[in-house]
């Protein structure tokens, strides 16, 4: 028999941490990383944080940016935070783009990569996660509840 792993459709992890007064930009940034779900708790492969970290800077410039200047700045950004150069191989960089893209916070124009729309990370996490991500977790939840209630209720005599 062939067994067939569960794959999600979709998947969304949200964490709530301390408040974000006074920390540095790179440490807000895993943080956002970490209360998004796209880095878990103690996880010291952490590019992810260092790929969302240089798109928000260049969101400023309104600039795109291509794989190989991500990989650069990555690099940089790593050795300028003191940083261990763990997980900066081509493919995995492009992997954590792919990650950032699927939960809709970085998008490709042409050969270049950029945050949604140049779009403010409040703006972005309300129309792209809240407004439509969410939604459809939640509604496609209920239908499994639904059926749940259906098959395993209580029946009256």
């Amino acid at each position: 028999m062939k067994v067939v792993a569960e794959q999600p459709l979709a998947e969304i992890i949200l964490r709530k941490y301390e408040l974000p007064d006074h920390i540095k930009e790179r440490e807000l940034v895993k943080k956002l990383c970490l209360s998004l779900g796209l880095l878990q708790p103690g996880d010291s492969r952490d590019v992810v944080v260092d790929v969302l970290h240089v798109l928000l800077k260049n969101r400023k410039r309104r600039k795109l940016l291509t794989v190989s200047e991500i990989e650069k700045k990555v690099v940089q950004n790593r050795k300028l935070h003191k940083v261990a150069m763990l997980g900066i191989a081509s493919s995995n960089i492009r992997r954590q783009i792919k990650r950032l893209r699927n939960m809709l916070i970085v998008e490709k124009i042409r050969t270049g990569y950029r945050i949604s729309e140049f779009m403010p990370m409040q703006q972005l996490f309300a129309e792209k996660i809240q407004g439509l991500m969410l939604p459809n977790i939640v509604q496609r939840i209920n239908g499994y509840l639904q059926r749940a209630d259906d098959v395993f209720s209580v029946k009256k005599n």
